[in-house]
């Protein structure tokens, strides 16, 4: 790399690390037209073709930078992201399994931060398929974030609705249970397993839930608007 070259590519680094992405992309376009042999930079014009909503393009940012790199890990989660955003499920899936085989191929535990970003891209994808009433499909990618972070009380509160949906509410309320555990000031578990108890006729169990609930939450406005109706309905 020339001393030229070398000066453009620190400096859109650094322009790129800050943020100001408007500055940096110009000068990194630069560095690419001089030498197209670096995959990084192909990788921050993808990020940075995204964060403008120009997804195809980010698209071909990102191949580009795998096909200069094919174990560039940070470019394919950037890929799979685009796809999935573009709704393109089936490519967003195939880059994610590729991925992880190129992180770790074989069956040893990921990187955390790779494992967080998968984790998250599966749990985003399960929410799609939920709010399509797509349950089944929902289930297995909150099955697969989970795997990747059992600890994530968001991910197992949306599969306790899932399960809950096709009627499995035992299944759901230990998911429910395993969200409190893993953050007891997360709201939503709580009001979910009060409505799970009080489907099963647990009326005294879904008051407590809630009672509880505002203990951890106390601006948890569901919970105060549950117990309202329960203490209507005893009247």
């Amino acid at each position: 790399m020339n001393q030229h070259l070398n000066e453009l590519y620190e400096r859109g680094k650094q322009l790129f690390e800050e943020g100001t992405y408007s500055e940096a992309e110009p000068i990194l376009i630069n560095v690419i037209s001089m030498n197209p042999q670096y995959a990084d930079v192909y990788n921050k014009l993808g990020v940075i073709s995204h964060l403008k909503g120009n997804l195809q393009q980010a698209v071909d940012y990102f191949e580009k930078a795998l096909e200069l790199n094919p174990n560039y890990t940070e470019a394919s989660l950037n890929l799979a992201i685009t796809y999935n955003d573009m709704y393109e499920f089936k490519k967003s899936q195939e880059v994610f399994s590729l991925a992880a085989q190129r992180a770790h191929p074989t069956p040893t535990a990921l990187d955390p931060f790779i494992a967080g970003k998968l984790a998250n891209e599966h749990y985003k994808i399960g929410n799609l398929y939920l709010e399509l009433g797509m349950n089944d499909e929902a289930i297995e990618e909150y099955q697969k974030a989970i795997k990747l972070r059992p600890k994530l009380a968001d991910v197992h509160t949306k599969l306790g609705i899932a399960l809950r949906n096709k009627g499995r509410i035992d299944d759901a309320i230990a998911h429910f249970l395993k969200a409190k555990e893993s953050n007891p000031h997360y709201g939503p578990a709580w009001i979910q397993l009060g409505l799970s108890y009080y489907m099963k006729g647990l009326i005294e169990a879904a008051s407590e839930e809630w009672e509880q609930s505002l203990k951890y939450n106390p601006e948890l406005l569901e919970a105060e608007t549950y117990l309202k109706l329960l203490k209507k309905k005893e009247k």
